[in-house]
């Protein structure tokens, strides 16, 4: 039996497309190696996302369509992560320790992008990231209750704060340093040192992706929050009804102005699900999300239901993808977790200075 040939195995390769990152592997950059000896075979895949959930199915699905080849015998196929940190906007320098920062928005409040944010954050650690949440929302900070955490974060050097830790995450939040029902009365110039700080005077520790709750809205403080914040790639959240669709599409705008790619939109309570008779209705309307992904090139990540549980879970202190792993909602968040980390990993400009050409190998 000959041996397969380069060509034939790309083009095998090929004929898969990764859903998460919306393309095939090979021009992804992801194959790192493959290596022919006889009819036997083995590839070396190197996700740009973090993909512990889908691992397993992405290897069978490759090893298939290469083991379909006439000339090929056996294939082995290994998929791993390499997680690399991406640009930011030209006047920022990274954090130190934080390969990515993505920052979650809505163009204004009541949407659920708190919800959204550590719900994501939690996702992207399932899936086997590095990750820490900074809760940014300075007037109305909601993730200390949201991962019942509670006492003040400690300082060993008296100038910089450890990072709370809570279902694997790294947390920080000004809702650690005040009592909860203290008012946050301050000028937007107060609310932006403040932010800074708490993302530069925290020990945050090898993080892959630092997510931000910022807050709600696209007035000053936002804006100027979105060009002092070393940011990767935004998240946009709404709901589908006509007022909160105008309001995120202030958000996307807001963050075109300042170079932050938008790495796609989550429609929350996209529809209500009855908890008696399994009656789905669009109480918020309908295709909202979908319409604005088309008008603006950017993707509609997933769409969550309106679920009593996820609210519950959240103000108990314990997030559906921790409250609840194997519920549809918990896949829900994990796959836009994925697909935000795979729309991210696609943004460098030159795939050869972070991904070595393919090499072939016969032996």
């Amino acid at each position: 039996m000959s041996e397969p040939s380069r060509e034939a195995i790309e083009t095998a390769i090929k004929s898969y497309q990764e859903p998460h990152l919306g393309c095939d592997l090979v021009a992804a950059h992801a194959v790192r190696d493959i290596n022919i000896d006889g009819g036997q075979v083995r590839i070396a895949i190197s996700l740009g996302f973090p993909a512990d959930g889908v691992r397993a199915q992405i290897a069978e699905a490759v090893r298939e369509r290469v083991v379909a080849l006439p000339e090929v015998s056996g294939a082995e196929v290994e998929v791993v992560s390499e997680i690399k940190a991406h640009a930011v906007q030209k006047s920022l320098k990274p954090i130190d320790n934080v390969k990515n920062i993505i920052a979650v928005a809505s163009g204004k409040g009541g949407v659920g992008k708190s919800t959204t944010a550590v719900n994501l954050a939690l996702a992207l650690a399932a899936e086997g990231a590095k990750v820490g949440l900074l809760d940014a929302d300075i007037y109305g900070p909601s993730q200390p209750r949201m991962l019942g955490i509670t006492g003040q974060p400690e300082s060993r050097d008296g100038n910089t704060l450890e990072p709370m830790q809570r279902y694997g995450l790294q947390a920080m939040s000004i809702g650690f340093l005040i009592d909860e029902e203290t008012p946050m009365i301050w000028r937007g110039p107060m609310v932006t040192q403040a932010l800074e700080q708490l993302l530069k005077d925290t020990n945050w520790s090898a993080l892959d992706y630092l997510v931000i709750d910022l807050p709600p809205g696209t007035g000053d403080t936002q804006l100027t929050l979105a060009q002092k914040v070393p940011v990767s790639g935004a998240l946009i959240v709404t709901t589908p009804q006509d007022i909160a669709l105008l309001d995120a599409r202030k958000g996307l705008k807001m963050f075109q102005k300042v170079e932050v790619a938008v790495l796609g939109i989550v429609e929350n309570m996209s529809m209500h699900i009855c908890s008696k008779c399994g009656h789905e209705e669009h109480i918020f309307g309908e295709g909202g999300g979908q319409a604005m992904s088309e008008q603006y090139g950017v993707e509609l990540l997933g769409a969550l239901p309106l679920d009593i549980a996820i609210r519950e879970q959240a103000d108990g202190g314990k997030p559906t993808v921790v409250a609840a792993p194997e519920s549809r909602s918990a896949e829900i968040y994990r796959e836009v977790a994925r697909k935000t980390a795979a729309k991210l990993s696609l943004q460098a400009k030159d795939y050869a200075a972070k991904f070595p050409r393919i090499v072939i190998e016969n032996n």
